[in-house]
């Protein structure tokens, strides 16, 4: 028995998942810059900066590929 993922998005909703992937990476951005210059927090942002670029990119290719373009 073969199973395929259905997922459908509204283009409301494609347009929200987009917006929350670059809200993530984003804050992934900010969270790996800040690691970086904060002696003690180094891997703690490294930690959380790769995971939150990791859920954005999820989400981004969630949208794109069963996601409507916005007209």
């Amino acid at each position: 028995m073969v199973t395929i993922l259905a997922l459908t998005f509204k283009a409301h909703s494609t347009a929200r998942l987009e917006e929350v992937a670059g809200a993530l990476a984003a804050i992934a951005g900010a969270a790996l810059v800040i690691g970086a210059m904060a002696p003690m927090g180094r891997r703690v942002g490294q930690i959380l900066g790769g995971l939150a670029l990791a859920a954005a990119g999820v989400l981004f290719v969630l949208a794109v590929r069963y996601g409507v373009r916005p007209r």
